[in-house]
């Protein structure tokens, strides 16, 4: 049998995969389109990476109970990492020059409909 520890750990990876999901739906219907979803690197990872146009957007996924709480769960050391992935991400694209990039949060709140939070650090 599974520990619990174990259990509640694969219990909250389903769950922030199923926000991400969310976040990326979210963003297709604002005029997105998804690039990559849970892109990891050694420098850290970021949940999605979308375009729109030369824009490309960075964006963590945060389920919380409220608006705050997901914004503020993005730390400052989140967001070194985010920012370090994004750098490794760019650096593997022709077009990275033409880029504008932008950091975003969404948050995935219950009972609610996502909530995009642009240029949010």
């Amino acid at each position: 049998m599974k520990s619990d520890s174990r259990l509640s750990r694969q219990r909250a990876e389903r769950r922030g995969h199923v926000a991400e999901y969310l976040a990326a739906a979210l963003l297709l219907l604002k005029g997105y389109r998804i690039l990559a979803i849970r892109f990891r690197t050694k420098a850290g990872e970021v949940d999605l990476i979308a375009r729109k146009g030369d824009l490309a957007v960075f964006v963590e996924v945060k389920a919380r109970i409220g608006e705050r709480e997901a914004i503020d769960a993005v730390s400052a050391m989140a967001q070194r990492r985010i920012r370090a992935a994004s750098d490794v991400w760019l650096s593997r694209r022709p077009d990275a020059a033409r880029l504008s990039q932008r950091y975003d949060v969404v948050a995935i709140l219950p009972g609610r409909l996502p909530r995009h939070f642009p240029d949010a650090f």
